[in-house]
């Protein structure tokens, strides 16, 4: 037996049957809501039995926390692996907006779930995603608030100025489909550009 052969070695399959099950899950999410989505029609499109599911998930609210959970943890090591943390605050700003916007676009699918389902966690999962949502605002805010103190941004308002940005990046998953008339990487170099705008800054 190789390492290749995952038939018998249960741990690899039981971690295939989760990733199908969670691909499945935000596909379903993200064209019926969570509300309009069966435990049958994601295990259905996972090729497995609805029992199946509660082998590996112990509710459908579980599923859709492990989803929104890891995404936000995605957004921000991307958020991190875009940052330029020794730069000036322009440079900052736009990379890790057109990092942030390119992601929405990419992963519209999912992305549509992780942000807009918040209000179907349960309180405890709530709070915890809720968190994660702080720190990406934190993340974003921190570059605003150093390039204001820089003299490099110019807006009266830091915190409305960053809830106004990332709202701006969240939403390209909600009318970003694949195929449409602008590409990620032209939608992530239009709105690192406005990001410069919005903090009264172009990029040179």
């Amino acid at each position: 037996m190789t390492d290749g052969q995952t038939d018998d070695n249960p741990t690899a399959h039981a971690a295939g049957a989760r990733d199908r099950l969670l691909a499945a899950a935000t596909e379903a999410f993200a064209e019926r809501g969570f509300h309009g989505t069966t435990t049958r029609d994601i295990a259905g499109a996972a090729g497995m039995s609805p029992a199946a599911v509660y082998v590996h998930f112990p509710s459908k609210e579980e599923l859709l926390y492990q989803l929104m959970h890891d995404g936000h943890l995605r957004t921000l090591e991307m958020m991190e692996e875009a940052d330029l943390p020794e730069g000036p605050a322009p440079q900052r700003l736009a990379s890790v907006m057109s990092a942030f916007a390119r992601y929405h676009a990419l992963e519209h699918t999912g992305a549509r779930v992780v942000n807009y389902e918040l209000a179907s966690l349960s309180p405890d999962h709530a709070v915890v995603v809720s968190a994660l949502r702080r720190e990406v605002t934190a993340r974003l805010r921190d570059i605003v608030d150093a390039g204001v103190a820089e003299g490099e941004f110019h807006t009266p308002d830091s915190r409305t100025c960053t809830e106004a940005l990332l709202s701006m990046g969240v939403d390209i998953a909600r009318w970003y489909r694949d195929g449409v008339y602008i590409s990620p990487d032209e939608i992530a170099d239009f709105y690192a550009q406005l990001a410069l705008r919005c903090v009264g800054r172009d990029l040179e």
